[in-house]
């Protein structure tokens, strides 16, 4: 059998380019054997150009310049029909590099005033359609020059965004420069005068497409002059005179469909529109107050005409345009699609009435009128999933991003319509937008993605989105070099990685390293983008599993980088939040040990709690506080000037959110394990603003005071502040009166500290004087904090389980008590050696309420189960406090409850050592 081999051969000047020679179907015999690679270079000259179409302008020129033939290829003209330019950056430079390319480029898609400017450089005298979103900065003399530069243009839309800058006399020129216009549509310009429209209709004799949408004025008696019009649209035009309006429109000869969607037209003009014209067919009014104000209004009376509106259901006024009758109203579309042999003059209007039907549901959607969820809930966004599988791409998007708009209810609180959500998941929705997502135009992943995105706040839609494998998409789409797909990828993974079920998913997806990559790939002017790669690296952080595998990517130096250089203050939230999830496994991971050594992280944390933005120092603060439980990161941010900003903090908190107030507690809480930091806390004014936090009605912030306090009060002089302060005060309510058994514990170990003894020897330093006022004072306080810690170890203790305890030592009669006792939060407490000493040395203290305290706080640092109750146990043997347990057990002197916790410390210590023989380790 022969090998056939195809040639094809293109004109380039003098070079001649020869495809490679390539199998066909049936030539297996001649096949050659499989290699380990693909050889590019030999790729037929067909599937090269195919592989060009699918790439956007920045990639077909990489693709073109890795070799000649390609960049022959790459220069193909029917590679260069169209341009999308949206997502990337388009100005004079580039559109110069491409200029030798546009000889016969048709159709450009451009977003922003720079592009605009840019497009008139690409030489394309040949271009029919001009398409432009962005356009509020865009003046006449650019839209002048655009329209001089293209005489052949047949099609110019600008919008949906307002054309603010844009007046009359840019029309005037378009009108004159543009004789071949067939379609105009422009949006949001203050004014459009009679002159303007009459130029439109007398130098563009073939103009049958025109909407001014979202005006101010439009002269509508002009309208009427433009015979050839064959499709108005004036939705969201304001200040219309209708009677002007209906006894001019209804005179134009070819007037097939009109869209006052959003308008004050009322029935009235209806009927005399529908009524008086002879070739109106369709009438879109959806939206229009003051027409769905009167409940008796029919458009059944209007035989042969269709009447779009909210009261009316818009599939059945939509299937009546088609003579078959035997189609299901919910399937006009996709029949209408199906169509073998078309009615041209049916098909321009169903194109026409997706385009306007998606335009006018986008607004609705902005708008967030009230009123409407019914309408979105039995049509709207049935219409919307129809529209997606247009054929019209701009209408497909407009779809996905009115899918991704009308679900929203709230969009500071990312608060979403849980019905409407749903609706769209009980209609086949996400498998459409996952469908659009793995489209090859960007333009649809980019809205399909953010659909997702805002559908999966959801969690009921999340869990459909995994399980359709919306995962694996969005993690693809994340790696695209597009950043508008790139970025609501990333917003749909933030998303989807809320629920703990999908974040190893995520992972799996290679999600992890997609989010990094994008941190690095845009570091700078690209918020958006960087706000949704950290908030998801946030979330998955917050999983041990995954902290490990954010960590091992590079996103701790991802992160930082972006807390150190970025100034957008949503970036920055997010990877100080990142940061701080990725320090709170404790002993799990060495993420915590790992941040603080990465150059600039600490130092950057302690500055970004100096932002004039609240949440920005709330994670900042919160990164710090969990930071600070490594040795030498709660050193070395003390270095860096955090005690001072976190005291400067706190002092200026008081009006703030509680999340802020707890994290400025925290992290001081953090600090102050370290004596000189305590110190230095006290030094600095810091004991003030904790007792303010400290009489917080919120459990969080007094929760995390009360141990900030019980750490300041390890030191005598802190102490003092202390009660000074009037801190004794609120520590006896939180020790009396907190909800949470925690706040109320530390509250008590706070007091036991301050009136322990120590203090009194530090309050006799100074004159006799100071002295005798101390004296005084602190026998009041002492009296009134003894009696408050007496009461909180008492809710402790049940009579009858005491009473059996006290008669027998035996596992059985202690084990009630110690789980009567036992406060579970507080197995996450780790004290230092000395710490621990002093509880077991205040059990030699005169206090019985103190002794029992004592007892008390070491039987919950040994509780077997609690995260640091076997170092607690090494401490107490490796120190020999077993005997002083063994005594105070025995001692007559020792109140019945301090005996039976002791006895009770000392079974925890057998315990842990009985598993440490064993070879095992503590429960992390």
């Amino acid at each position: 059998m022969s090998r056939r081999v195809r040639q094809r051969v293109e004109e380039n000047g003098k070079n001649k380019v020869e495809s490679p020679s390539f199998l066909v179907l049936g030539d297996e015999d001649l096949a050659p054997k499989v290699k380990e690679y693909v050889d590019w270079t030999r790729l037929p000259y067909d599937t090269v150009l195919h592989l060009f179409t699918r790439l956007n302008y920045r990639d077909r020129a990489s693709l073109a310049s890795t070799c000649r033939t390609w960049r022959s290829l790459g220069a193909s003209p029917c590679l260069w029909g169209s341009l999308d330019l949206r997502a990337h950056k388009f100005d004079l430079s580039v559109a110069a590099s491409l200029a030798t390319r546009c000889a016969n480029l048709h159709k450009v898609r451009f977003r922003g005033v720079d592009s605009a400017d840019a497009i008139i450089h690409l030489r394309a005298r040949n271009l029919l359609e001009i398409s432009g979103d962005y356009c509020r900065k865009i003046t006449d003399a650019t839209l002048s020059m655009i329209a001089a530069r293209h005489e052949a243009l047949e099609s110019l839309q600008l919008g949906p965004d307002f054309c603010e800058r844009i007046t009359s006399d840019a029309i005037r020129v378009v009108a004159f420069c543009c004789p071949k216009l067939i379609k105009l549509r422009l949006s949001g310009m203050r004014d459009v005068s009679s002159e303007a429209i009459e130029s439109l209709a007398k130098h563009c004799p073939q103009l049958s497409d025109l909407g001014f949408l979202d005006c101010l004025n439009i002269n509508e008696e002009a309208l009427g002059k433009v015979v050839s019009v064959r499709y108005l649209s004036v939705a969201g035009t304001s200040n219309m005179n209708w009677k002007v309006a209906t006894e001019n429109w209804e005179k134009l000869p070819k007037l097939t469909a009109l869209d006052v969607s959003r308008t004050s037209i009322d029935h009235t003009a209806v009927s005399r529109l529908l009524k008086s014209s002879q070739s109106l067919k369709v009438l879109c009014a959806l939206n229009c107050p003051f027409l769905e104000e009167d409940k008796s209004f029919s458009s059944d009376r209007f035989k042969g005409k269709v009447l779009l509106a909210l009261f009316n259901d818009t599939f059945d006024g939509l299937a009546s345009i088609f003579a078959d009758n035997t189609k299901k109203p919910k399937d006009i579309f996709s029949y209408w699609r199906d169509l073998i042999r078309k009615d041209k003059s049916i098909d321009e209007i169903m194109r026409w009435i997706e385009w306007i039907i998606s335009h006018t549901l986008l607004r609705i959607a902005e708008s967030n009128s009230q009123g409407l969820n019914d309408f979105w809930l039995n049509q709207g966004a049935a219409l919307l999933l129809s529209l997606m599988q247009s054929s019209q791409e701009d209408v497909q998007e407009r779809a996905a991003t009115g899918l991704a708009t009308f679900i929203v209810v709230d969009d500071e609180n990312a608060s979403i319509d849980c019905g409407r959500a749903e609706t769209v998941m009980r209609d086949g929705g996400i498998r459409l937008l996952l469908k659009l997502a793995t489209s090859w135009r960007e333009g649809l992943q980019s809205e399909a993605a953010k659909a997702i995105a805002n559908l999966s706040v959801n969690a009921k839609v999340a869990k459909a989105v995994a399980e359709e494998g919306g995962i694996n998409v969005l993690a693809g789409l994340a790696k695209s070099m597009n950043r508008l797909v790139a970025e609501e990828a990333a917003g749909g993974l933030w998303n989807l990685s809320v629920g703990e079920e999908h974040k190893n998913a995520i992972a799996q997806a290679g999600g992890v390293n997609a989010l990094v990559e994008l941190i690095f790939r845009w570091p700078n002017g690209c918020d958006g983008v960087l706000e949704r790669a950290a908030g998801a690296l946030a979330n998955l952080a917050a999983d041990d599993k995954c902290s490990t595998e954010v960590a091992r990517a590079g996103g701790v130096h991802a992160l930082v980088m972006l807390a150190r250089n970025c100034k957008y203050e949503g970036a920055q939230e997010q990877a100080a939040r990142a940061l701080a999830n990725l320090a709170a496994h404790g002993d799990s991971n060495d993420n915590n040990a790992a941040v603080g050594q990465e150059a600039g992280a600490l130092e950057a944390l302690v500055q970004l709690t100096q932002s004039p933005h609240e949440g920005v120092k709330q994670e900042a603060a919160g990164a710090l506080w969990n930071l600070s439980f490594d040795d030498k990161n709660r050193e070395s941010i003390a270095a860096f000037g955090g005690v001072e900003a976190l005291v400067a903090l706190a002092k200026s908190c008081s009006n703030a959110s509680t999340g802020l107030q707890e994290r400025a507690a925290g992290a001081l809480w953090g600090l102050s394990v370290s004596e000189a930091n305590s110190i230095a806390i006290g030094h600095e004014g810091g004991i003030p603003p904790l007792i303010a936090l400290a009489r917080s009605e919120a459990e969080d912030v007094h929760e995390t005071a009360a141990g900030a306090l019980w750490n300041l009060a390890y030191n005598p002089g802190n102490a003092l502040r202390i009660v000074a302060e009037g801190g004794v005060i609120a520590l006896v309510h939180l020790c009396s009166s907190s909800v949470s058994k925690m706040a109320r514990f530390m509250a008590a170990l706070a007091l036991a500290y301050m009136f322990d003894g120590r203090m009194d020897e530090y309050a006799m330093i100074g004159t006799s004087s100071e002295s005798t006022t101390k004296s005084v004072s602190l026998v009041g306080a002492r009296a009134m904090a003894l009696k408050h810690i007496e009461g909180f170890v008492t809710t402790f203790m049940e009579p009858q389980i005491f009473a059996a305890a006290a008669l027998s030592s035996a596992p059985s009669m202690l084990a009630p008590v110690s789980e009567k006792a036992r406060i579970p939060e507080a197995g996450h407490l780790r004290c230092s050696g000395s710490e621990i000493g002093r509880f077991v040395t205040m059990l030699r203290n005169p206090s019985s309420i103190l002794k029992a305290c004592a007892a008390f706080a070491l039987l919950q640092f040994t509780i077997p189960g609690g995260r640091h109750a076997m170092h607690h146990a090494s401490l107490m043997q490796s120190a020999g406090e077993a005997r002083v347990l063994r005594s105070a057990a025995a001692a007559s002197n020792m109140p019945r409850e301090a005996k039976i916790f002791a006895k009770i410390v000392l079974r925890n210590l057998e315990h842990h050592q009985a598993e440490s023989s064993k070879g095992k380790t503590s429960i992390l």
